[in-house]
């Protein structure tokens, strides 16, 4: 059921991807803020229970409708409701267009127009930015994003449906990355609702804990299809040169799959900023830099073969694991 479930999801997700503005991510904006309005009192205790209904909460009733639908229905309908669920989740158009449009603007020379679909895609200033430094940015922002939004997902889902819980996975991976993102972005807004240090804490740590396992399943997925030993040699030696340890692993693991210098100094956020596509990145990359060669405009077409081949690799691993499960 899993191999079938993303590979429908997937295919409907680049056929009719959700717009930005789709009612299910407003919805999840809401229940975020309204969890920590009425459960956020400030005390350690406090931000482990708005966190639990933010994330914990849809989480279960996700895996509920699975449960009912599995045992009252039969298999067909539990499927549909698990593509649902993964169309929702996983997929590539949810940022490839910010990648595309920043990597058509560098191959026509509009470093300007570069700078400005950088700055809005993460709400960052980079007004100053050479040529480099905004492919280097371009990279480390889609491969984080890639992991976030396909790679990630994948890994959480698989290994919760492979324990009999559905799709409780997908909905658990990205519900914790969205709250540590949103209630981070939240926290540097000014006219925004006050965030307490101990639901930040509480969202990091569970967003720490439950990427661990996928961020280097991740890494090692861009080390079989890129340069393995230079792959395993970052991760192993510089992904310790970024601050966020799952961010570094993957990062260091790119650097050496595709040869390209990653890291260095980072983006400001901008103050005030809106919401962001991904969390609290002016602190996710140290002033060090991994080996490799400078970023270059080829690079950026070496990440999207990278991860593409890490995505047929991810599909053909799980398609033999079905089949061998259908012969079992």
């Amino acid at each position: 059921m899993s191999f079938f479930a993303i590979l429908v999801a997937l295919l409907l997700e680049q056929a009719r991807p959700l717009s930005s503005a789709n009612p299910i991510h407003g919805g999840l904006r809401a229940w975020a803020l309204s969890a920590s309005r009425n459960f956020d009192a400030g005390k350690p205790h406090h931000g482990w229970v708005a966190w639990t209904v933010a994330v914990i909460l849809p989480t279960a009733l996700v895996f509920g409708v699975h449960a009912l639908l599995l045992w009252g229905l039969g298999w067909p309908v539990a499927l549909l409701w698990n593509i649902a669920v993964l169309y929702v989740t996983l997929g590539f158009r949810q940022f490839s267009h910010h990648f595309t449009a920043i990597r058509d603007a560098l191959l026509d020379g509009d470093a300007v127009k570069a700078r400005e679909l950088l700055a809005r895609w993460q709400q960052v200033d980079a007004s100053e930015l050479p040529r480099s430094e905004i492919v280097r940015h371009v990279i480390e922002y889609s491969t984080l994003a890639a992991h976030r939004h396909v790679f990630g997902v994948l890994a959480c889902y698989s290994i919760l449906a492979a324990c009999g819980l559905g799709p409780a996975g997908a909905v658990l991976y990205r519900l914790a990355e969205f709250a540590s993102r949103y209630w981070s972005a939240q926290s540097r807004r000014v006219a925004a609702t006050p965030v307490s240090p101990s639901l930040l804490r509480a969202a990091s740590l569970s967003w720490t804990v439950i990427d661990w396992l996928p961020a280097r399943m991740t890494a090692l997925s861009f080390a079989v299809v890129g340069n393995f030993e230079e792959a395993i040699e970052g991760w192993r030696y510089h992904a310790q040169r970024f601050p966020n340890d799952n961010d570094g692993v993957i990062l260091a693991a790119t650097a050496g799959a595709i040869d390209v210098r990653l890291g260095g100094t980072a983006l400001r956020a901008a103050p005030d900023s809106a919401f962001a596509e991904t969390p609290d990145e002016g602190a996710a990359i140290d002033s060090s830099s991994t080996p490799g060669r400078p970023p270059e405009n080829a690079h950026l077409a070496q990440v999207v073969g990278l991860v593409w081949r890490s995505v047929v690799v991810w599909v053909g691993l799980l398609a033999l694991l079905s089949f061998a499960r259908l012969l079992g």
